[in-house]
């Protein structure tokens, strides 16, 4: 090809742009992200972002460090260890009633994932059924919290049905006159997985509790000096959803696989068979605005559920607990429909 003229400046400029091309390391800024719990198919949308290099093509370099037993990423969040945590609604309006300078900026599961399990000769075939059992086993945080709003909204329900949960099915399974708590991807699974039989699943986002989940939320500062990080990282996160629950995401599941060794296949074909069953992800405000999208109407709802029954103050301001201009704009919804 001959290039007449300028040459030696059309050249200069040809060299550095392939400079900067060749250059990965250009324009990644790196990022830690915590998550709630070991890798798992609840947080797959973020693993396809890593595994499918959308992260990258947002400019950033992610590490996602696992949660699990012992582990305290929000309070690594806090300490500016990690830039972005995955949390839940609730713990945001109650942080902020503590003057926690911690902001949901999307939130991920537009249902959270939390349910009640029975056995599926109990008799029992609705959310209300419930309470006529001797026994639901639960955490403390659950007794303290959901289910405060199930003794609000639902007649029956008793303190006497508590018995703790300590995260095994066994004492559920001997006592058929018991309901147990868990995520809707796991515990039915490795109930049926013992049993052979899933156990009957009510959603307590579909009873009526219905603060959102997996949130991502950073420290207000961060959103104050680099709010472009904030929104290529929601917005690559979002994109990611859309791959993994839409597309392609074996390379995803061997992350996931490969970051938790005990995860396995039937785990995950489960977990992600139900969070599109019952809408966890895409559904409500998601469908379309996109996912991750948060609302302050959603934020207004769970705070004034939240005094009602005496788990916030009534002065808390809930609108601290997040901002709206990170998410419901629509990014990724042309991932669903090509």
């Amino acid at each position: 090809m001959h290039i007449s003229g300028n040459e030696p400046a059309i050249a200069g400029l040809l060299a550095l742009a392939a400079t900067f091309l060749a250059s990965p390391a250009y324009s990644l800024d790196k990022v830690r992200f915590g998550t709630d719990w070991l890798a798992e198919a609840d947080h797959g949308g973020f693993y396809q972002a890593v595994a499918d290099g959308t992260y990258a093509r947002y400019g950033l370099d992610v590490e996602i460090v696992q949660g699990g037993p012992g582990t305290q990423n929000r309070a690594l969040l806090l300490a500016g260890k990690v830039d972005f945590y995955l949390g839940t609604q609730q713990e945001q309006l109650v942080g902020i009633e503590q003057g926690i300078p911690l902001v949901d900026v999307a939130a991920f599961y537009q249902k959270n994932a939390q349910v009640i399990v029975a056995h599926p000769d109990s008799g029992i075939e609705k959310f209300g059924d419930l309470a006529k059992l001797e026994t639901i086993f639960m955490t403390q945080g659950g007794f303290g919290a959901y289910f405060e709003w199930m003794k609000a909204n639902y007649a029956g329900f008793r303190d006497e049905q508590f018995r703790p949960y300590t995260y095994s099915p066994a004492p559920f399974l001997a006592n058929k006159q018991s309901a147990q708590q868990g995520l809707i991807t796991a515990e039915p699974f490795q109930i049926k997985e013992q049993t052979g039989v899933e156990p009957m699943i009510f959603l307590l986002a579909d009873a009526g509790y219905k603060p959102y989940a997996t949130t991502i939320t950073v420290q207000q500062n961060l959103i104050e000096t680099n709010p472009d990080l904030v929104q290529r990282f929601v917005d690559a996160s979002i994109e990611g959803w859309y791959n993994y629950l839409y597309r392609d995401n074996s390379a995803a599941n061997a992350l996931i696989k490969t970051t938790n060794p005990e995860m396995t296949d039937g785990q995950i074909e489960y977990a992600i068979d139900k969070i599109n069953k019952y809408g966890i992800v895409d559904s409500g405000d998601a469908l379309d605005k996109g996912i991750g999208c948060l609302t302050a109407e959603r934020y207004k709802w769970l705070a004034d559920e939240l005094v009602k029954v005496k788990l916030l103050k009534a002065d808390t301001d809930y609108t601290k607990a997040f901002d709206t201009r990170f998410s419901c704009t629509g990014v990724g919804l042309s991932l669903k429909k090509s």
